[in-house]
């Protein structure tokens, strides 16, 4: 997806070497510190969210395959494609990467690798395009569930086996029309950004949310689970306003929520972002408004959020997932579907809560490779 010039200044300024009037100036009480860190600890390996359909999440280890049955996939030397809603994000691009990073280690050739940029009739052409050139699998995120369902069952009445991630469409059956879905514990990473927004704020103050305003299944949990986890264990901190956007230009869209947050509520003391891109928007806001003091939770552990971690700047925590592994799992269901596996419907990683003092080795566990040089550099000890 493309960032607009809001993200681009908020890049600026996380990038930018001098120090603001209140940036990373910290309002926490150590009551509240105890109790967010101790529910952070207990949240550690686990996963909170259900499936779409109310499954019950089975761990990325069910996708296991032994050697004998990595020979098997490898003799049917079968093909593979992948369908993005958009891939223009740091989390597409690690789900991708481990994606390909499996599939070549299973022997498995990518046919295909497309981006409906948020447009569900792209990706409708883009299914249809792919199911031209007959793969044996295909892995994909659908832009609208509804929207894409009668492509995705064409996909699946052509008997190609489908694995998903994040979301499903309408009207289709685990074990009948699609192999599994894979997710991040996306409830969770919302109770994990709560968590931390809470700890930065001094378990009290005004709060405002940006939530993404569609039919998405991953979304609509973050958004839950943040706001029912805030309601829940911080009754002094008070939601003051919400408000969906629905892009695709993402980052503008929540600058002009943010902004006007801050023009209406003066007191604000933190605004939740569905995602890092929504979160690059309020960064931008908070900076033209001259709120260096602003607290900001989201989810996600893109470039620019990051180096506002790194810098103790305005990004208080979020609660990461692990793109990478996702991508890796869901590449491994679909080649056991291939050799007869019955899988798990629905498979899911635990969230990973990420904050100035873990900035570095989350990059390293998210990405499955060294913080880059810009992270390093930016890092405030």
């Amino acid at each position: 997806m493309k960032r607009s010039v809001a993200a681009a200044a908020a890049l600026l300024l996380v990038t930018a070497g001098c120090t603001y009037p209140g940036a990373g100036t910290k309002k926490e009480s150590p009551g509240v510190s105890r109790v967010a860190e101790t529910r952070l600890l207990e949240l550690k390996g686990q996963v909170l969210s259900d499936g779409p359909h109310g499954e019950k999440p089975a761990p990325a280890t069910a996708a296991d395959l032994t050697p004998a049955e990595i020979a098997q996939v490898k003799a049917k030397k079968p093909t593979a494609a992948i369908s993005m809603h958009y891939g223009g994000n740091d989390w597409a691009i690690a789900q991708i990467a481990g994606l390909k990073s499996e599939f070549a280690n299973l022997g498995i050739r990518v046919l295909a690798v497309t981006d409906a940029n948020f447009k569900p009739d792209r990706q409708v052409s883009d299914l249809e395009t792919i199911l031209s050139q007959k793969p044996d699998i295909i892995v994909s995120i659908p832009s609208d569930p509804v929207a894409t369902a009668s492509a995705y069952k064409s996909v699946a009445a052509a008997g190609v086996r489908l694995v998903f991630m994040d979301n499903v469409p309408v009207g289709m059956t685990p074990g009948k029309d699609y192999v599994s879905m894979v997710s991040a514990d996306n409830y969770g990473n919302g109770v994990v950004s709560a968590h931390l927004m809470a700890k930065a704020l001094g378990g009290k103050g005004e709060i405002g949310v940006i939530y993404h305003e569609a039919d998405f299944f991953v979304t609509k949990q973050r958004w839950q689970g943040f706001t029912s986890t805030i309601k829940k264990d911080y009754p002094e901190i008070k939601i003051v306003e919400q408000k969906g956007i629905a892009g695709p230009d993402f980052a503008g869209d929540a600058q002009g929520v943010a902004n006007a947050y801050l023009s209406r509520h003066p007191n604000l003391d933190g605004i939740w972002a569905v995602w890092d891109v929504p979160a690059e928007g309020v960064l931008a806001a908070a900076r033209s408004y001259g709120r260096y003091d602003l607290k900001i939770a989201t989810e996600d552990l893109g470039k620019n959020v990051a180096i506002a971690l790194a810098k103790n700047q305005f990004v208080v925590g979020l609660g990461a997932q692990v793109p990478f592994d996702q991508g890796v799992t869901e590449a491994r269901l679909a080649a056991g579907s291939l050799i007869g596996k019955t899988e798990p419907p629905y498979v899911a990683l635990s969230a990973l809560p990420v904050d100035h003092s873990n900035v570095l080795q989350a990059w390293k566990q998210v990405y499955h490779s060294d913080p880059p040089k810009f992270l390093r550099d930016s890092y405030q000890r």
